[in-house]
């Protein structure tokens, strides 16, 4: 089977990945296909940072402001969508464009994850966290440890959501999360993928971006955003995402703006530090420092111009 070329633009927030990836569509005569799990929902224009008709420069971009604010959208829908969205950016002879900072959206779709349809169990759920929040999550994490070890050496006992659905997967069909994983990827790619990362050696001066940008962003209006989001009172969905939820508390009157803004330039900051963690265990990533070149357009075409960067 032949496979179908995909190029990858990924790495953290603020780095200029949306840039990047419009030049090398122009390059390669492609259309972009979102890989951010923000950018997907409506109104959230600015906090996501999601391009306007200006920034596109006549590129198609697909899986942008398409979902309602408060909807659900799990990693087994983006890939349905996004596989989708390949075959018909291709059958147009345009090249796939995966552009974004989601790494499990693009993990799970370069690699063929295959997800398995089960339905929420929430009685099960609201059991399995009651106990969690009785006993801890250390005691949670060694239980966990004695039904499915390779599972529980990847997760930290402050991380409660992914323990308890560790245990839902066990109690509800019978196989562990290690199990169900390994399965999950059996079958062999479609895709020939080039991969390329775009960040700063320099970590503070990518911190600077972020802090900048959250400026600029209060500027055009994110506070207004934010707003009409915490009156829609909305739950689920892009409500938890970055960028709305850390000036709720001021809108409650419990914190100061200038607080709620530090927490916002914070939280990104974190969040790009775990985009890094996740994309640097990835050893097909070909990394540009932008810091190190002032062409990272012109050292991207070149990499995704050689055959053997698509594996």
């Amino acid at each position: 089977m032949k496979k179908q070329k995909i190029i990858c633009v990924v790495g953290p927030t603020a780095s200029g990945k949306t840039a990047l990836g419009i030049a090398l569509a122009k390059h390669f005569d492609g259309e972009v296909i979102s890989a951010d799990s923000m950018q997907i929902y409506c109104d959230m224009h600015i906090a996501s940072a999601a391009p306007d008709i200006a920034e596109t420069q006549g590129i198609p971009h697909h899986m942008v402001e398409f979902l309602p604010y408060g909807s659900s959208f799990t990693v087994a829908d983006y890939v349905k969508a996004a596989r989708e969205r390949i075959a018909e950016v291709a059958s147009r002879g345009k090249m796939p464009i995966i552009v974004g900072g989601t790494g499990l959206y693009i993990n799970s779709l370069v690699n063929n994850v295959e997800f398995t349809e089960q339905k929420t169990d929430y009685k099960l759920r609201t059991r399995i966290t009651e106990e969690f929040d009785r006993v801890g999550g250390a005691e949670m994490l060694e239980r966990l440890r004695k039904i499915d070890p390779m599972a529980a050496q990847k997760l930290h006992e402050n991380d409660k959501r992914r323990i308890i659905r560790a245990f839902e997967i066990y109690e509800s069909t019978g196989n562990t999360k290690s199990f169900n994983d390994e399965q999950s990827v059996k079958n062999q790619s479609p895709y020939a993928v080039c991969i390329i990362g775009i960040t700063y050696r320099d970590r503070e001066k990518l911190y600077d971006r972020i802090n900048n940008r959250v400026d600029i962003m209060l500027q055009n209006g994110l506070l207004a955003e934010a707003r009409s989001a915490f009156d829609k009172n909305l739950g689920g969905g892009a409500v938890q995402a970055i960028g709305h939820k850390e000036f709720f508390d001021c809108f409650r009157g419990e914190i100061s703006l200038d607080e709620a803004v530090e927490n916002l330039k914070r939280s990104t900051r974190r969040y790009a530090k775990r985009q890094l963690t996740w994309f640097n265990k990835d050893r097909r990533v070909n990394w540009i420092y932008k810091d190190e070149t002032d062409d990272a357009e012109s050292i991207s075409i070149k990499i995704a111009e050689r055959e053997e960067m698509y594996g």
